[in-house]
């Protein structure tokens, strides 16, 4: 019988065995729960292997988590080890065909363990894809020794063999080979063709954590998912850094897009055994059509500048190659001359929004009436329905959020490990980022909850030995320096792989969450929903009257538009700061940061694939208002900048989507298409005043007391009462109390700020159209804080 009778002294058979063994060497053992089954894991730990088990059924997915050295198959569950010698035959045949059927394992050792080692039974287990059969009651150091013989009987390294025995990955020169006999093909009978070199972020630190093991296994993990895509690529290798090469050969640059982009979403959204650890990898895409490439070791390098941009962003999208990658980094390029005339456009923006808005349609008109065409009446009667439906639907939203869904009572798993991401960049947070810190340390959860700073600096600060000295005295907060970071969506996406929770929370650096937020986070995300938005708060509206302003626009925005509009069109948006994220969901969908209003963007990507948005206007943090009317203008230029961008890449994609019902299109419509042609219609008042006084012969000859047109202007200007009523009927209890902020926004809302954000809309997408997307940040500094009630 094979037990575990190892001898513990010095000499004997198994000591040198034991001497002899690969400390590393991992054996996967199949078979179902039992006592055979447990004998023999005893057996194979005691002679050194680290094991681990699958069940009949379940290989090829043991084998994806962590991909074994050997494999040793018990031939029957334990109801037929002894008689039915048929039964336990037809079960260890049915274990090889599994074995052999899954990619991971055609090339791995295959030992049966027999109880019956009838001749024709292991002739047979041979036949099927066995290496070895040995019986059951044999010694354990004969099975210890036929396993190394069976991982030691290639005569030569890997490197030198095509392929490597144990994964089927192809060795870098012989890749190489590959790839040069793909590109010495005739281009015409080539039919296009990509090739892809895949990092992974994470590669330096499980290196330092781990040893350089990990660069094999890493590879193979990812082949493993690249395998199980089935024709999507056509050979594999890696190289000795632990990129996984892919050639793909007749497949078009579009194709190759879409695989490889599915691919990165896949890796993400899977967690990996390496080096007996579980972690997340972020894969970095590099890929260069074939069409042109000479040189299979120059393609390779391309692809690996390449890899080394995608890195940068950690947002899984894949890089093309590009010439200005090879060997200098893209912020050193050469300005163009587009470059440098871009901020002269951008500085005449207001100009020329008014010579597009007003004088050309005001031409148009002039021109149109002398052809015959009084097009200028028609667009009268455009502009006040455009007026009437916007009023409409602000009033629909401030109706809807009296019924919007409530949180769930109580939870429904229990309260897992949970994660919060603080994304900052110091310079521009150092004066706050110390109060945040300690808010989060604060927070009350019944279970673990890690705070990650991740954060990016273009210099040391004194405000990390703060933070240091914090992590030191309390081992919750995580400090993750981004180096290379550019953007907030950079920081979240190299922390996300980094966090243990559950679920996570994403937040400024200038956001005190309630101390009971993440226990509210989680009841919705516990019933069903993958994203739960909560509502962002002013904490220092008596620093100045642009801060009171923003203050209550805040309230209109969380308390009133934003659960209106979910209740409305039956799905939320944002998902940013004060945006809780199932850590899975996140891990595969990313930050963008490309994109000005990163969140949104991931919310809509998120939704395309079915996610569950909540919205709930009690699930508080409270955060800094800009202060200043530069800074304000900045910070909605930006926000104005990136719903177009998001309008621009996901309102045609969405209308069409299966996805979405007819009600949810309808609100993609009206929040990404309506909201973009609001400001310019708006504005089409005065071209139309103009042509009206043109044709009248003077001002003094129209008629102002029009009956639809006064009633239009009425019913129009009645929303904006109507939706700062909500507002305080809604708010948080500490700014409710504050009646005369919400008569002061009523009225400034009214002759000017209402303008002033069409006006910083029609600028910013004037910006977009110049391709001018600079992020201009804007430092925060301790205020006053307007205190909970």
């Amino acid at each position: 019988m094979l037990t575990s009778h190892h001898e513990n002294h010095r000499g004997s058979p198994t000591a040198l065995l034991d001497d002899a063994l690969d400390p590393t060497t991992h054996v996967l053992v199949v078979g179902a729960p039992g006592p055979r089954l447990e004998r023999l894991t005893r057996t194979l730990r005691a002679t050194g292997h680290d094991v681990t088990h699958a069940p009949p059924g379940e290989v090829d997915r043991r084998m994806g988590q962590a991909h074994p050295d050997a494999i040793v198959a018990l031939d029957a569950p334990d109801g037929h080890a002894g008689p039915g010698r048929a039964a336990h035959h037809d079960t260890g045949l049915e274990v090889i065909r599994e074995v052999r059927t899954a990619p991971a394992g055609r090339a791995l050792p295959l030992l049966m363990v027999t109880t019956s080692p009838e001749p024709a039974d292991v002739v047979d287990m041979l036949r099927q894809g066995a290496d070895d059969c040995i019986p059951e009651a044999s010694d354990p150091v004969e099975l210890s020794a036929r396993i190394e013989a069976k991982l030691r009987r290639v005569p030569v390294p890997v490197e030198n063999l095509l392929r490597d025995p144990r994964t089927g990955l192809y060795s870098q020169p012989h890749f190489l080979d590959e790839l040069d006999r793909e590109l010495q093909r005739p281009e015409a009978a080539r039919h296009g063709g990509v090739l892809a070199v895949v990092g992974v972020a994470e590669m330096t630190t499980l290196e330092a954590r781990l040893g350089p093991r990990v660069r094999r296994e890493v590879a193979e993990r990812l082949a493993g998912v690249a395998e199980q895509a089935g024709s999507f690529c056509d050979r594999l290798g890696r190289d000795d850094e632990g990129h996984l090469l892919m050639l793909l050969p007749g497949v078009d640059e579009e194709t190759a897009h879409r695989g490889l982009a599915k691919f990165a979403a896949t890796v993400a959204g899977t967690r990996f055994i390496v080096a007996d650890e579980n972690v997340r990898l972020t894969p970095a895409i590099g890929w260069l059509p074939l069409t042109g490439c000479a040189a299979g070791t120059e393609a390779t390098a391309q692809a690996l500048d390449a890899v080394q941009e995608a890195l940068r962003h950690r947002d899984l999208r894949p890089v093309r190659y590009a010439p200005w990658m090879r060997g200098t980094p893209h912020r050193h390029r050469r300005p163009s001359l587009s470059t440098l005339i871009r901020p002269v456009l951008s500085a005449l923006s207001p100009v020329l929004a008014l010579l597009l808005g007003v004088a050309v349609p005001f031409v148009l008109y002039q021109q149109a009436y002398t052809l015959g065409w009084d097009l200028g009446s028609a667009m009268y009667w455009v502009v006040v329905s455009g007026l009437v439906l916007s009023a409409v639907l602000i009033v629909l939203e401030c109706l809807f959020s009296l019924d919007a869904a409530a949180r769930p009572e109580k939870p429904g798993a229990p309260y897992p490990p949970a994660s919060a991401v603080i994304a900052a960049y110091l310079p521009n947070e150092a004066a706050t980022i110390v109060d945040t810190v300690e808010s989060f340390l604060r927070l009350d959860y019944p279970n673990e909850l890690e705070v990650v700073l991740a954060y990016n600096t273009p210099h040391p600060l004194p405000v990390e030995d703060t933070l240091r000295e914090i992590a030191a005295r309390d081992p919750r907060l995580v400090l993750l320096p981004v180096a290379g970071s550019t953007s907030k969506a950079q920081n979240v996406n190299a922390a996300v792989t980094r966090v243990r929770g559950e679920f996570v929370g994403i937040f400024d650096a200038d956001h005190h969450p309630a101390p009971t937020a993440f226990k509210d986070a989680w009841h919705w995300l516990s019933n069903g929903h993958d994203v739960v938005q909560g509502h962002c708060v002013i904490r220092n509206g008596e620093s100045s009257p642009v801060a009171r302003l923003v203050a209550v626009e805040f309230e209109a925005i969380y308390a009133v538009s934003h659960p209106g509009r979910t209740r409305l069109y039956g799905f939320g948006v944002f998902g940013g700061s004060n945006g809780f994220w199932r850590t899975d969901l996140l891990a595969r969908t990313r930050m963008h940061g490309s994109m000005l209003t990163e969140d949104i963007d991931s919310t809509l990507r998120a939704l395309g694939e079915g996610a569950r948005f909540a919205v709930d206007r009690t699930l508080i943090s409270r955060e800094l208002a800009p202060t200043t009317l530069k800074a304000l203008w900045n910070q909605r230029s930006r926000w104005a900048q990136g719903w177009l961008q998001v309008s621009l890449k996901h309102l045609w994609r969405g209308l069409r989507s299966p996805v979405f019902t007819a009600r949810q299109k309808l609100g993609l419509f009206v929040l990404l298409g309506w909201r973009e042609v609001q400001p310019w219609l708006t504005l089409q008042i005065l071209p139309i005043l103009l042509y009206s006084a043109w044709r009248a012969g003077g001002f003094t000859h129209l008629d102002w007391a029009v009956p639809v047109c006064v009633l239009a202007v009425l019913f129009t200007l009645a929303a904006g009462p109507v939706q700062a009523l909500f507002a305080w009927r809604l708010a948080v209890p500490e700014l409710r109390s504050r009646r005369p902020w919400f008569w002061s926004y009523l009225l400034v809302s009214t002759v000017f700020y209402s303008h002033f954000k069409n006006m910083v809309a029609r600028q910013a997408h004037l910006k977009e159209a110049l391709g001018d997307r600079q992020w201009r940040v804007t430092p925060r500094v301790a205020a006053k804080t307007v205190a909970p009630r």
